[in-house]
């Protein structure tokens, strides 16, 4: 259902994508954790993935367990930069996210306002109103197992490394955009 995808023009606009699957228990308090992949476009189509994890917390009032599946679309070049630092990205304060558009009368005009457009999906019954905090962090040890080297996340970002055979699923997806 077109209500229910991310449209095909603000995935052909996106300079970039973030793909996180993360795991939010709570009961009072809550912790949650996930991994992921972020990939750039170059100017010779998708960069390889770079691999991200996202951990936090909060307190509340709160009980539950919800497995959700998030897709960031990123809109500029500050976006990538913020991913490409091999560092932690805190979204809200090192790029402004904002719900992305959806539906079957999404106009041609559109323009992304925010660096980051956020969509998700979400599994599993989790209630309650909470304080939370969360970083995204890149996995350098798991960027330098696939890569076969230490290698880091602007040299991905920015096309300068050459995606693995694995990455080729992923890639064939994303050269529709």
């Amino acid at each position: 259902m077109p209500e229910r995808e991310i449209p095909h023009r603000i995935l052909s606009d996106a300079r970039g994508l973030a793909i996180v699957r993360v795991l939010k228990i709570g009961f009072g308090v809550s912790g949650k954790g996930g991994q992921g992949v972020v990939v750039a476009r170059t100017a010779h189509g998708w960069s390889g993935p770079s691999f991200i994890g996202l951990g936090g917390a909060g307190w509340g009032l709160q009980i539950g367990a919800e497995l959700s599946d998030f897709v960031f679309v990123l809109n500029n070049d500050a976006a990538i930069r913020a991913f490409s630092r091999d560092g932690n990205v805190k979204i809200g304060a090192d790029v402004s996210a904002a719900a992305g558009p959806v539906g079957r009368d999404l106009q041609a005009g559109v323009t992304p306002t925010a660096a980051v457009y956020t969509y998700s999906r979400s599994k599993g019954l989790f209630a309650g109103v909470s304080l939370e905090g969360a970083i995204i962090g890149t996995q350098k040890t798991a960027n330098a197992r696939y890569y076969g080297r230490a290698v880091g996340a602007r040299s991905i970002l920015s096309g300068r490394v050459s995606p693995p055979g694995g990455a080729q699923r992923l890639l064939g997806i994303l050269s529709r955009y």
